[in-house]
């Protein structure tokens, strides 16, 4: 089967591409093609993340292997498109280049049937051109008194939790268990 995918640059700009790849192709072949597509040159690295319906990100998929021991996190090139995208879960979240963090919504738009003599990956569409740089995402909170509602009349004193007379052996361990 062939997913076809649009890939949505995050910025306010229209910029995305249509890609067409076989369903047993890897994340690191998608990797490749949108790379390609969007005119980078390879050289950076990239992870995707799984998310929900509401482009909550999850779990990372990174390009290369960042874990602690090698060869026990599993990476781009470990997982075919179809173990991770169908049509009930058809967005992950793609991130090229962690210094500008070129982020891009993916979603799988169809889910059709080979055609004979069609090389893929195939970018099918693209539209709209890539700025120059990156845009700085911003982190901010919207409104600054959100941050009010977490303000409270708590003190040292709150923070100490024998004060009302009971003992460390009232909690079933001693002061010095250790």
């Amino acid at each position: 089967m062939v997913y076809k995918f649009r890939v949505i640059l995050d910025v306010e700009e229209d910029i995305f591409r249509d890609i067409a790849i076989l369903d047993e192709d890897t994340l690191e072949d998608f990797h490749n093609a949108i790379v390609n597509a969007f005119g980078f040159d390879g050289l950076e690295i990239a992870s995707f993340y799984t998310c929900d319906d509401t482009w909550n990100q999850e779990d990372e998929i990174s390009l290369f292997d960042t874990g602690d021991v090698i060869g026990e996190q599993k990476i781009m090139s470990d997982y075919q498109l179809s173990e991770l995208l169908n049509k009930e879960n058809t967005k992950i979240i793609y991130v090229y280049d962690f210094i500008n963090m070129w982020t891009f919504l993916v979603e799988l738009a169809s889910i059709e049937e080979q055609v004979i003599g069609n090389t893929y990956p195939e970018t099918l569409f693209s539209h709209g051109e890539m700025p120059e740089e990156s845009v700085e995402k911003s982190f901010e909170a919207e409104n600054d008194d959100i941050y009010n509602d977490f303000e409270d009349d708590y003190d040292e004193d709150d923070l100490d939790m024998l004060d009302g007379g009971e003992s460390y052996e009232d909690f079933g361990f001693e002061e010095n268990w250790n």
